[in-house]
């Protein structure tokens, strides 16, 4: 260990870990645990790479000079001729060893031969007995000293600082101060090193060190100095020390330059770093030091560091490093390879790892992580087979290329590989003995998917540290086996294990993801107990688990007890704002305030802060987001403009969507093409939902699940039922159909296309239902007058297990108004609270409403407003006028109150003056109707034309009521009188109340026969066809038209089916299938 109390003639530039001093002060290390990869930084792997700041050895001149002062102190006889020589025998054959069995030789022979007293050789076999790591022999022969001197002690401190007991070391450092010996500059050199290595912990004692050295001779002495330097760049980071220390150095040498450089590089300060190196080559001019290779190894570091100008540092720093003559050396080799890597430049790291003139295991790794990192893994395991054979491969080589393989192109194929290697492991028994490789083998199952087989091995494994149950838990994070995840972290506290930040933000992730409040808050409270909470990452995961959880209340306050932020915090708490309908505009002004406090917005942050726009519909906003992501060059970001395709689509500007679109190209996505078909369906522009969604399939897009969903609701929206069995087709094509979210939309584009009877069929056959396919095959059925079917399928859905929600319930209680059902209405609507906990909300309301204004008991109506928990808004009040209008005029007190209600609420709208005077109309007020139409023309409401339409082979053909304009006009007025006088031969008689104007009786007949779907009815039954008809008309059906359908439907023997603005009306052979209530 001291080698310096030997002869030796000459001090080699560097000492292998086989014959490292016990005091001795080296350049600081490449490869720090911030700077570089973790794999590349551990004493096994860096064989070359010694500690920074252990002092120089002591000359041996100075320790023989030393050593004869304390010789002649002793009370001993001086030894003869061959004493001194048996000594130097002793000496010289056991100071190298580092064998136990040596030094206890070594000790037995000093003891044999009574040379216990010897100072020299009882410091002798101190260090062989640290260097064999045996300390507590160490430690019983200076317990067994009589004579001490400063040596003796900092062999002591020195060998528990090497063997990594820096507490000890402090401990024998203060009992040497205690006893009145003061420590020499190697001890003070190895307690401050002592001091580094507790880390933050060892501050305050290496304050108070500084402070005797202060008081001393070595306050300038560059050994300590160089120590110190390092220390405080470790401890805390406390770089202003380290640079005053540095600075009040009279007389600097190559050491101290290189500590102080690699504390910058250490701190990632790139700029101070390359500052001290341009300051130290012009000092140096003429000195016999220059920059070496660790002044090199600590500047490649800190060119690392630098994010905006770190690559153009480096190539900069290759071709000093070239010209100074260091591309060959190994420790510079190896961290050029390591550092071209990490900037994804792994050609540049290839091509300087083939010029290196030696390789080793370090080097190799470097380059392996560097392709890792760039997603390279096929690479990174073809330079492990290259080299495995040429240099001493370590268990970081396994651990790299076992991370290797779930970067692998084909996922299945870098699993088998792992399963491979993990086999090799096995039969070298290392798979359950050596920790890393065990935590690297269930971190490459689990990233590649396989978290069985990640189980397995966690486990088969003998011992698990803390990195072990991480990967573990953030494994079955990863893999969605969330409830796993948490009970694993809660088995791993078991074990007395305290957490890490890494532990808890997978165990947080899990329970946000399984909307786990209470434990959540559980492991909330560890993280405080713990202080992890201080750590940005965590205080992410929180904000993550509080925005599924809780609300933007609580994310607002993890945000403000933050002490520091990230973008990652500001995107967190944008979105979780974003997400929340009353908190929209927050989200918003959270936004401002990030760009205020300097941060510069990513793609992720302006996704966000695009959906809040979107809820608020500012087109000003919309366009100032839209403007600043041009100013952030990331207008042709995909993920970008498709979320501008949303917010636009929401806010009804459709000319700027279809500019994005158009634009976007080749960059389209399943995303871009369902944002614009959404967009049209938003904003009612049905025709082209459809189209682009047909254009969509004739393109060759791939629809994925979301857009068969969106564009099976633009097809139901507008009751083309050809185009929605052709994308029923398609989806069965793409192995779609089973898909639950994609059956549901099938259920209700059957439905509402008039094919109840296949939305039936397809029901049954569903291998899986949720509440979205029960609700649509409800809704279905009440919606086609089948409601005692529908509440058969209520009794089905509860027997089966599955809970309703609040769109069950406007099904069921529209199933109970269509069929009158009064009190069993009433039932489930109190069941809704009773039962299931579930508040009632407006439309649940309006559907009672109509339950009570079908079943003609209007009394009862203002009674149950007055009951409601809310405010009537305009559904319950136009519910309530619509109701009046069915009682021909008696209840028109109740109707003026919900008109001037609808009046106040929606002055403009025209359906609620159309609604009025059809009350005043059906009552025969004719001035009512007067004055409803003044007050519509006042208003400037402009009044909905009615419009029946059907589809045909030949496209969609629309009529109103009187239309003349059709090609086949002649055809189809002909048709419809030979309607009309079927039609009264077989008793029909025009019901003239709902012609809603005072006129003569045979007027009003004549208005009656020319309304829309009359039309449309006679002018399908002028082509050759048995098949149903199918009508669809955007207003409700009026009284006569629902009885002459009847007539017609068995006159002409074919079945109708007239979708109406409420629902369906299915006749054949004379009746409805909403049995005349309606």
């Amino acid at each position: 260990m001291l080698r310096f109390l030997f002869p030796s003639t000459q001090i080699p530039m560097r000492v292998t870990c086989n014959s490292t001093l016990a005091f001795t002060s080296f350049a600081p290390s490449l490869f720090t645990r911030s700077a570089t990869n973790q794999h590349l930084c551990r004493p096994q792997v860096l064989h070359s790479l010694i500690n920074p700041s252990l002092p120089s050895p002591i000359p041996l001149e100075k320790f023989l000079s030393h050593y004869k002062s304390s010789q002649s102190q002793l009370s001993s006889p001086p030894f003869s001729a061959s004493s001194f020589e048996l000594r130097e025998s002793l000496v010289t054959r056991y100071r190298d060893s580092r064998s136990l069995t040596d030094a206890k030789e070594f000790h037995l022979q000093v003891l044999k031969h009574g040379f216990n007293e010897d100072l020299y050789l009882s410091n002798s076999v101190i260090n062989v007995y640290v260097r064999a790591g045996d300390l507590i022999s160490a430690r019983k022969v200076f317990d067994e000293m009589h004579e001490r001197n400063p040596v003796t002690w900092a062999c002591l401190i020195s060998g528990y600082n090497q063997n990594g007991m820096p507490n000890e070391a402090c401990e024998v450092f203060k009992e040497m101060i205690s006893l009145g010996v003061w420590p020499s500059h190697y001890a003070f050199g190895s307690v401050l090193r002592a001091c580094q290595e507790l880390g933050p912990c060892g501050l305050q004692f290496g304050l108070q060190i500084h402070g005797m050295i202060s008081k001393s001779k070595y306050s300038f002495d560059v050994v300590v100095c160089n120590v110190m330097i390092s220390m405080y760049g470790s401890c805390l980071g406390s770089v202003a020390n380290a640079r005053r220390i540095f600075d009040d150095i009279q007389v600097k040498n190559s050491i101290s330059w290189n500590s102080v450089i690699s504390v910058y590089s250490q701190t990632g300060d790139p700029v101070s770093a390359f500052k001290l190196f341009t300051r130290m080559q012009t000092e140096c001019i003429g000195s016999s030091f220059k920059p070496d290779e660790y002044t090199f190894g600590s500047l490649i570091t800190a060119a690392c560091s630098s994010i905006n100008f770190g690559l153009c540092l480096l190539e900069q720093l290759l071709s000093t490093i070239t010209k100074s003559g260091f591309l060959s050396d190994l420790y510079v080799g190896s961290a050029l390879v390591n550092g071209f890597a990490s900037f994804g430049l792994t050609n540049n790291a290839t091509k300087i790892f083939g010029q290196m003139s030696s390789r080793n295991v370090v080097s190799m790794n470097g380059l392996m992580v560097g392709l890792v990192r760039q997603k390279c893994g096929e690479e990174a395991a073809k330079v492990f087979m290259e080299m495995m054979n040429l240099v001493d491969v370590n268990f970081d080589s396994y651990s790299i290329l076992l991370s290797s393989f779930s970067e692998f192109s084909e996922l299945e194929h870098g699993r088998r590989k792992g399963r491979e290697v993990h086999s090799y492991l096995i039969r070298r028994g290392l798979d359950d003995t050596v920790v890393p490789l065990g935590n690297g083998l269930i971190k490459m199952y689990a990233r590649c998917g396989d978290i069985t087989a990640a189980t397995s091995v966690f486990r088969l494994m003998v011992n698990k540290d803390l990195v072990s149950w991480n990967t573990m838990i953030s494994g079955l994070d990863q893999n969605q086996c969330f409830e796993d995840a948490v009970s694993t972290f809660y088995a791993m506290r078991r074990t007395g294990l305290m957490p890490s930040n890494y532990t808890v933000i997978s165990a947080l992730s899990s329970c946000a993801s399984l909307g786990w409040r209470i434990n959540g808050q559980q492991i909330h409270g560890e993280a405080l107990k713990l202080g992890l909470d201080v750590d940005v990452s965590v205080s992410n995961a929180l904000l993550a688990l509080y925005a599924t959880i809780g609300g933007p209340p609580e994310c607002k306050n993890i945000f403000s007890l933050m002490l520091d932020h990230d973008l990652v915090s500001w995107n967190s708490v944008i979105g979780a704002l974003a997400d929340s309908e009353s908190s929209v505009p927050e989200a918003v002004k959270c936004f401002l305030d990030m760009m205020y406090y300097g941060w510069v917005p990513n793609k992720i942050t302006f996704i966000n802060v695009l959906v809040a726009a979107s809820s608020l519909s500012l087109s000003k906003l919309n366009h100032q987001i839209h403007a600043l992501v041009i100013k952030h060059f990331l207008a042709n970001d995909r993920s970008i403009e498709n979320a501008l395709l949303a917010c636009y689509g929401k806010c009804g500007e459709m000319d700027e969507c279809e500019k994005i679109f158009s634009r976007m190209s080749e960059r389209r996505d399943e995303a871009s093409w369902n944002s614009m078909i959404s967009g049209f369906i938003h904003n009612e522009l049905l025709d082209k939902a459809v189209h682009l969604a047909w254009f969509m399939m004739q393109k060759g897009q791939k629809l994925d699940g979301f857009t068969f969903a969106t564009v099976l609701s633009a097809c139901a929206s507008v009751a083309t039922l050809e185009r929605g069995m052709e994308v029923h087709a398609c989806s069965v094509r793409a192995c779609l159909e089973s898909d639950v979210v994609v059956g549901s939309a099938i259920i209700d584009m059957y439905s509402k296309c008039g094919r109840i009877d296949y939305a039936s069929r397809f029901f049954n056959m569903m291998p899986v239902r949720n509440v979205y396919s029960w609700n649509s095959m409800i809704s279905g059925c009440a919606r086609h007058g089948h409601g005692d079917k529908a509440l058969e399928l209520f009794m089905r859905m509860k027997l089966d297990g599955q809970l309703p929600d609040h769109v069950t319930f406007v099904g069921v209680l529209s199933a109970c108004s269509h069929v009158g059902l009064v009190d069993e209405g009433f039932s489930h609507f109190s069941s809704m609270k009773e039962v299931y906990g579930l508040a009632p909300k407006m439309e649940h309301f309006s559907c009672m409403v109509d339950l009570l204004g079908r079943a003609g008991e209007l009394d009862k109506i203002e009674d149950f407003i007055n009951t409601m928990p809310m405010k009537p808004n305009v559904l319950i009040w136009r519910t309530v006028l619509g109701a009046c209008c069915r009682t021909n005029g008696q209840k028109t007190e109740l109707g003026r109150k919900a008109a001037e209600m609808l009046f106040e609420l929606e002055p403009q709208n025209a359906a609620n003056y159309v609604l009025l005077a059809n009350m005043y109309a059906s009552g025969g007020n004719w001035d009512g109707v007067a004055e409803a139409r003044v007050a519509m023309k006042k208003a400037a409401a402009k009044k909905e034309a009615g419009c029946s339409w059907v589809k045909m082979k030949d496209g969609v053909h629309v009529f109103v009521a009187g239309d003349k304009s059709h090609p086949d006009n002649d055809m189809i007025y002909a048709k419809l009188k030979e309607l009309n006088r079927k039609m009264r031969d077989a008793g029909y008689v025009p019901e003239t109340r709902f012609a809603l104007y005072d006129l003569e009786v045979e007027s009003k007949e004549e208005i009656l026969s020319y309304h829309s779907e009359k039309l449309a009815v006679a002018f399908v039954l002028t082509r050759d066809s048995r098949l149903p008809i199918r009508i669809m008309k955007n207003l409700r059906v009026c009284g006569d038209c629902h009885m002459a359908f009847k007539y017609i439907s068995k006159i002409v023997g074919r079945v109708i089916i007239l979708r109406d603005s409420n629902r369906f009306h299915h006749f054949d052979e004379g009746k409805c299938s909403c049995g005349d209530y309606w």
